[in-house]
């Protein structure tokens, strides 16, 4: 004979993973972001993974274009020098 099953349900617990901070503060908040999941039940966790993937995602990419150019006038092209 086992013993029943307690009738009780218990709360999502905290996983206690600790955040690095990386010094970007975009990353660092989508790093945030996974708390959120620490006090969803397990099938709420793909929605919060999904939003921090796709916003780190944006990041990586945001670094390999490159930095934004500066605001003003364009930078005149020098004329192409024929020689022959």
């Amino acid at each position: 004979m086992s013993d029943p099953m307690p009738d009780t349900v218990t709360e999502p617990a905290p996983l206690g993973v600790v955040r690095t901070p990386t010094g970007n503060a975009e990353v660092d908040g989508l790093l945030e972001r996974l708390a959120d999941a620490d006090h969803l039940a397990a099938d709420g966790h793909t929605e919060v993974y999904e939003d921090v993937h796709r916003g780190l995602r944006e990041a990586l990419s945001a670094l390999d274009a490159g930095p934004a150019p500066a605001p003003g006038p364009p930078v005149p092209v020098p004329p192409y020098n024929h020689r022959s």
